[in-house]
């Protein structure tokens, strides 16, 4: 497959992963769905945009927690709520403590069970929290913030998806996309997300690639725990992996010292 085609379907592929844009859907194989996991971070960018403009314009005729509410609703929308029903299904297998097809049959399950519920509370009150703090920064270092957060995120799934990683199932989103990243993609996605983060805490220049890499750093240990227990990664796992760093950037963003 030509490269100028293979960059083509997989930035068709993933913008209707990460997002609601209805974008018409090109060839799909390994190779395709490997250029759709390392752009993801670029995605995550662009989304992250949009956020930060629900975030600030109504920050004039509302509250800031309103906003931030208002906001993370608008991010669960414009993703189907993918993401978060991919972190409720993998805590609940991981809090299960089974392994294996025993905790992979419990993803399957339509119905959210008490770890699922915790941690999507947990995360959507974390989230509104970190974005109503950020309301109130300057509108270069919030669009900074909620983009860096949102792009880490997805740069967390091109983590999950790097070489040595394998699937869970032999089907599936996981199988799909499973060790289809190569170093050089990870590398560029990492410095991309870097430098929006380097302007989202005013007059601390470090402390936003600290936070990115920070919540990196938790995604991989997650990341092995999960694999050791589920033999691989999943699609419900990719979008708790997205959950996760958003949120732990979030936090990293918001912290004062």
């Amino acid at each position: 497959m030509p490269a100028e085609s293979r960059l083509a379907d997989g930035a068709r592929l993933a913008l209707t992963t990460f997002t609601t844009l209805p974008v018409r859907a090109g060839r799909i194989d390994r190779p395709v769905a490997g250029t759709a996991m390392a752009l993801a971070p670029a995605v995550g960018a662009l989304l992250g945009a949009v956020l930060a403009a629900i975030l600030l314009l109504p920050g004039a005729l509302a509250p800031p927690l309103v906003a931030a509410a208002v906001t993370v609703g608008a991010g669960a929308l414009l993703t189907r709520g993918l993401h978060l029903d991919g972190l409720a299904d993998t805590v609940d297998a991981l809090g299960s403590y089974r392994r294996g097809a025993a905790a992979l049959e419990i993803m399957k399950k339509p119905d959210v069970g008490p770890f699922g519920v915790v941690a999507l509370v947990v995360v959507l009150l974390v989230q509104t929290a970190a974005l109503a703090e950020l309301a109130g920064r300057s509108w270069p270092a919030a669009l900074a913030a909620v983009v860096a957060a949102t792009a880490a995120g997805r740069l967390g799934v091109a983590v999950a998806c790097r070489r040595g990683v394998p699937g869970a199932r032999p089907g599936g989103v996981g199988a799909l996309v499973a060790g289809t990243v190569g170093p050089v993609a990870l590398v560029g996605g990492t410095v991309a997300v870097a430098l929006p983060a380097l302007a989202a805490v005013p007059g601390r220049p470090w402390q936003g690639p600290l936070a990115v890499a920070a919540a990196l750093a938790v995604a991989v240990g997650l990341l092995r725990h999960v694999v050791r227990r589920l033999g691989g990664v999943t699609g419900d796992v990719l979008g708790a992996t997205v959950e996760v760093v958003t949120t732990l950037v979030y936090v990293g963003l918001v912290l004062s010292g």
